[in-house]
Formats: C-alpha cells, structure tokens, sequence
C-alpha cells in the first residue's frame, strides 16, 4: 500500500492536493491548498441587511447583519460592488456554523485550507477592502473559539453563518489599489497607487 501511495504521490504533481498519511493508519487525508488570489464567489450571501449609520464628509459607517447560512467573503463582497466601495476597513463578531481559514505557506506561495466543521463563536474578524483589477477585494482574518475554548484562526477563505454576524464596516473616500507581489503569489495594499 506504502508503494502505490509513493507511486501516485510522485504521478499525481498537483499543488492544489498533498496527501498525508496518518500514523499506524491506512487513512489518507488530502490537504487542500489555495492560491491568494483566487476571487471571491458571490450570491451566497441572501440574508445580509445593511444599514447606514453615519456619514462625516465622505465617511461612511455601516452596520452589515449577515443571517443564518450567509456566507461572510461573499456578502462583503457583494455589498461593496453594489457600492462602488474603493477602500474601507471592517470589525465583526458572531457566530459560524463552520468555516475554513488559511494559513500561508511561503514554499507553495498558497494557503493551505484550515476546515472548522464545528459550530464556533467569532471572536475577532478583522479586515479591509481594496481595488484590484478594477474590482473590490476583501482581506479578512478572523479567530472562531471552538466549543472547548481553543480558538483557531487564520486568513479568512468563507465562514457560514448561524444565527448572525455583526459587521461595523468604514467606507473611507480615498481608494486603496492592491497590486499583485510576485515574490508571495499575493496581492498586497500599494500605498499611493492608481489604477
């Protein structure tokens, strides 16, 4: 069995999957990865209510309440192409039904994919939001406190909600462009930058 798992590992070369192997077991795991700048899906986020606060010249405070089963990246995202949001920076807390974070791998330029399948308090979510290639990107991470305490934490890839999530989100006037650093595969915030 160890040869056909050596075999396949040496045929398979996908960077998207490694499997690892458990110790005294015949169980194999596969450990997704995932490259920075994939973009965000959308529409799965239905139940997100939001409400403007308040307004200082060109700044703009929101509350977003995101509903049973919204997913958060998504209804971020989709409340800041519905307005033309260019830059802007956000807190949360709530609740997820489960969620998968990321941790960046250097060597693989990805993040390998964190699952929480447990449902978990948000107690921290944090994150801004830029333009890149003419579109608003989220960058958020988040820390969920499992049902024992031990919290888990990372860069944030989705989180599903149950039963609700408070986002204060600040729109700011001036926008934030994001370019791509190819060094890290990722896209960082370029200071000063115009698209």
């Amino acid at each position: 069995m160890k040869k056909q798992i050596l075999s396949f590992l040496k045929t398979a070369g996908s960077l998207a999957s490694v499997l690892l192997i458990l110790s005294g077991t015949n169980k194999v795991l596969a450990q997704d990865y995932v490259s920075p700048t994939n973009p965000a899906q959308t529409d799965k986020s239905p139940g997100v209510k939001a409400q403007l606060l308040s307004q200082n010249g060109g700044v703009k405070t929101y509350i977003l309440v995101f509903a049973k089963n919204d997913e958060v990246i998504s209804g971020l995202t989709e409340f800041a192409q519905k307005n033309n949001i260019t830059s802007a920076h956000f807190t949360a807390i709530g609740d997820a039904l489960s969620a998968k974070v990321g941790w960046y791998d250097q060597s693989r330029k990805m993040f390998k994919v964190i699952p929480i399948t447990s449902p978990s308090e948000i107690t921290s979510l944090i994150g801004d939001i830029a333009m890149y290639n003419g579109k608003p990107v989220v960058h958020a991470h988040i820390n969920l406190a499992a049902p024992d305490g031990v919290v888990h934490g990372g860069h944030l890839l989705e989180a599903y909600i149950f039963p609700t999530l408070e986002v204060r989100l600040t729109v700011e006037p001036e926008a934030m462009y994001k370019k791509l650093y190819p060094e890290a595969g990722a896209t960082v915030i370029d200071p000063g930058a115009r698209q």
